[in-house]
């Protein structure tokens, strides 16, 4: 958090320092904002490489392990899936009730059997 402030703040100090030379050397208006902002960046660009690399690693370090969890949430939910694919397999092999026989009545569902 640190090496992201401090970044932000060299580059907000860049901007101001841009318009402040512009200005004095007679930029107004929106020529003095788009220059300043586009010398601003630039220099940022070339002065600031070192603290933006070290931005960069610690978000891959974080992306990475958001990744990685990620992965081990959806193996976690594929064996849960295959578990009840499982189970459901188990109850069509063993149905609950009698299978009537070439001679006997099949049973209605929701009615008294004797």
């Amino acid at each position: 958090m640190r090496t992201a402030f401090a970044y932000t703040s060299a580059r907000i100090i860049m901007f101001g320092a841009s318009v402040l030379v512009l200005f004095w050397a007679g930029a107004r208006g929106i020529l003095l904002l788009g220059l300043a902002l586009l010398i601003s960046a630039l220099l940022s660009y070339i002065l600031l490489n070192k603290q933006r690399q070290i931005i960069a690693a610690k978000l891959n370090g974080r992306l990475s392990k958001v990744g990685q969890k990620a992965g081990e949430l959806s193996q976690r939910l594929d064996e849960g899936t295959h578990a009840e694919d499982e189970d459901a397999g188990d109850d069509l092999a063993a149905p609950e009730h009698a299978v009537a026989g070439p001679g006997e009545e099949e049973p209605v569902l929701g009615s008294p059997q004797a």
